[in-house]
């Protein structure tokens, strides 16, 4: 990583000069300029002449450089681009700082280093380290550009393949090399599970997909009879007949949504109430982008309030048989309250959120 931000932070800048191209379509825009100004002030024609008329022979001529008839040389009409690159620059500052910082850190690193601490940093490298990789695959190349959600879906599934292979081979090399057990058996057990364990995710997927599905027809319908019933233009007047300030609308969104994370998922949430608040971005005044940040953010609560946390759950499905589903509702109430503070914080700093877009999409 250091390597990559050194070569970043000194790599030369790129100059093209573009004058000769600016001077040559100069004299094509006044060329083109004095046949229009000709079309203009043009005279009459003649009766006689006015008719059908046989096109005058064109001469051959020999094929002149582009900008000869304006007494421009060859040579100066459109020349390529003379690109000058300087000399590679200097370190900045911040790059001494960031390596200063990195050094400082694998210094105390390898002094706190002991025995536990390494079996830990081998278990999280063979559990934690490649799904977070696989998750920064995906993201990243959304993020910048290199790939479309359904493409970066597809780049994680075959990630997440490649890694069952690794993880079961593994396992099974584990357990049977050392009694004796040849690549060819480790190879043909692996893929005997590997067809069970994608068989069991293609139907979980296309379970989860048949009920996504049937809830957007589901909010489909409902967004569709609530409009056609006028539901939303009431919500806009009630709404609009408060006589809100930009502030209090925020709260009041923010508080609705939160209070829907309750009994309903963020996909109900989204897909039901979210065009209800966008048609009154506009009226006060509030940016779309900062509005979805904290939608964003405030639908978290969804997966950690009682009675539909997901989260809860999931966490219920791996952890041990005495642990209740209500101790872990209640071990989620403080993440709620960072939740409200991380809330808070974002509507008082709106950088926190807007900065990273604002450098990638400006």
């Amino acid at each position: 990583m250091l390597a990559v931000t050194y070569r970043a932070a000194t790599a030369p800048v790129i100059e093209a000069s573009t004058a000769g191209l600016i001077e040559a379509t100069a004299g094509v825009a006044a060329d083109i300029k004095e046949e229009q100004t000709g079309l203009i002030g043009q005279a009459p024609v003649p009766e006689e002449q006015s008719g059908l008329q046989e096109p005058p022979a064109e001469q051959p001529q020999a094929l002149a450089p582009p900008g000869a008839a304006e007494g421009i040389p060859p040579e100066a009409t459109v020349p390529a681009a003379e690109v000058q690159a300087t000399e590679r620059l200097p370190p900045p500052n911040w790059f001494w700082i960031t390596l200063g910082l990195c050094v400082a850190a694998l210094a105390y690193l390898y002094l706190r280093w002991n025995w536990e601490r390494l079996e830990v940093f081998k278990m999280l490298l063979t559990s934690f380290f490649p799904l977070a990789l696989l998750i920064v695959a995906v993201l990243g190349s959304i993020v910048f550009g290199f790939a479309t959600p359904s493409e970066a879906a597809a780049v994680g599934a075959f990630g997440g393949f490649m890694l069952a292979v690794v993880y079961r081979f593994t396992a099974h090399w584990r357990e049977k090399r050392p009694n004796g057990g040849s690549y060819a058996t480790i190879a043909g057990t692996t893929l005997k599970e590997l067809g069970s364990i994608v068989k069991e995710s293609s139907f979980l997927t296309a379970k989860t997909t048949a009920m996504v599905c049937w809830l957007f027809v589901g909010s489909a319908i409902f967004s569709a009879a609530f409009a056609l019933l006028g539901g939303q233009e009431v919500v806009e007047k009630w709404v609009l007949s408060l006589d809100l300030t930009p502030i209090q609308f925020m709260i009041l969104a923010q508080f609705i949504i939160f209070i829907l994370g309750w009994p309903l998922e963020w996909t109900e949430i989204i897909i039901i109430f979210m065009p209800i608040f966008l048609p009154l971005l506009t009226h006060f005044n509030v940016d779309p982008l900062f509005f979805g940040l904290l939608v964003a953010l405030n639908l978290q609560t969804a997966f950690l309030s009682p009675p539909v946390a997901m989260a809860a759950f999931y966490l219920k499905g791996v952890a041990p048989p005495h642990v209740t589903l209500n101790q872990i509702f209640g071990g989620m109430l403080p993440f709620m309250g960072i939740q409200v503070i991380a809330l808070v914080l974002l509507y008082v700093f709106p950088q926190l959120g807007l900065w990273l877009p604002s450098v990638l999409y400006k």
